[in-house]
């Protein structure tokens, strides 16, 4: 077996092609762990069927150990929390990561073109993905992630020229029932979400359409905690918003200015927090439960900028009398 260093712990089991590198069974113990983008001077450029699987046997081929530093759990992949994948992958086989049910986070890049079958079955934490984008053409790998997934994804896509675009995409539920008369099943789904899961074009993005979306969202049945995010992202991070759809968020989160400033402070961020206190006046009852809540997390900045904007607003002392 040939040991190589490397950012994280894996046992691999790869097959040297022409000019590249299929990896045909990787496992860590690891929680957060990244693929090598090359092997022996060749690109990673393919993860073979039931790849990180656990309890799966991969192919026969060559053994490698990625040394990474200090090994703090099992060799099984059972506690993979966060994966990034190589750099020049470009197929995933079917059912990769299949039964990884502590997995939450899926990073990968815009050169990803096959993400293969059903492959987060029984990934039952599973919810984000990072997007890094190489350069202005959109791949197809965002689309078929987030349209073959129907629980809320939390979406981070890193565009080449340094901007930044995050986007909440809720869930939503299909309901297959059977018709025993006529011997079919009938597809019910429910949930806004599936809107959003198929804001796609020719397999891209399209951030009019998801922004499009947004006034009836918020006046059917909706999850509010799910309303406060998706809104929250979009102002914080703006990029292609318009300006209708930017004042339609806005109202929102204006309406719902404590629940807001609470989500900035559990994400700790002062940024979208400093973003909410320029957008509307809360009430003193409101900063001062954030400033609470600030203190509470130690978070320093966040404080300073919650007792600046009390210091700004009036004072609530006794009513003036003047007799003549």
């Amino acid at each position: 077996m040939e040991t190589i260093s490397g950012l994280t712990n894996w046992k691999l089991t790869v097959r040297r092609e022409k000019d590249c590198v299929r990896i045909l069974r990787a496992v860590t113990c690891d929680r957060k762990a990244i693929l090598p983008d090359a092997l022996f001077g060749l690109p990673v450029t393919a993860l073979a069927d039931y790849a990180l699987a656990p309890d799966t046997e991969g192919d026969a081929g060559e053994n490698v150990r990625v040394l990474g530093g200090a090994e703090d759990g099992e060799w099984d992949n059972r506690s993979l929390t966060d994966l990034t994948l190589p750099r020049f992958l470009q197929d995933i086989g079917d059912y990769a990561f299949m039964n990884l049910r502590a997995l939450e986070t899926l990073r990968f890049y815009d050169d990803l073109r096959n993400t293969g079958r059903a492959g987060f079955i029984n990934c039952r934490s599973f919810s984000r993905l990072e997007l890094t984008r190489r350069g202005p053409r959109q791949g197809p790998a965002l689309a078929s992630f987030v349209q073959n997934l129907r629980q809320e994804l939390d979406v981070t896509v890193l565009n080449a020229d340094g901007s930044m675009l995050r986007l909440i995409f809720p869930e939503y539920i299909e309901d297959y029932t059977e018709n025993s008369p006529g011997r079919y099943f009938q597809l019910r789904i429910s949930g806004r979400g599936y809107a959003y899961h198929n804001v796609f074009r020719d397999r891209a993005l399209s951030v009019p359409d998801y922004d499009d979306l947004w006034p009836e969202y918020i006046a059917r049945a909706h999850d509010e905690d799910c309303a406060l995010r998706l809104a929250y992202c979009r102002l914080r991070w703006p990029s292609g918003l318009g300006r209708q759809a930017g004042e339609g968020y806005g109202a929102f989160l204006r309406a719902n200015l404590g629940r807001a400033l609470s989500h900035a402070l559990a994400e700790r961020d002062t940024r979208g927090l400093k973003m909410l206190l320029e957008l509307g006046e809360p009430e003193p009852g409101v900063l001062d439960e954030a400033l609470s809540e600030a203190r509470g997390l130690q978070l320093t900045e966040a404080t300073a900028l919650l007792l600046e904007k009390r210091r700004e607003q009036p004072a609530a002392g006794r009513r003036r009398c003047f007799d003549l």
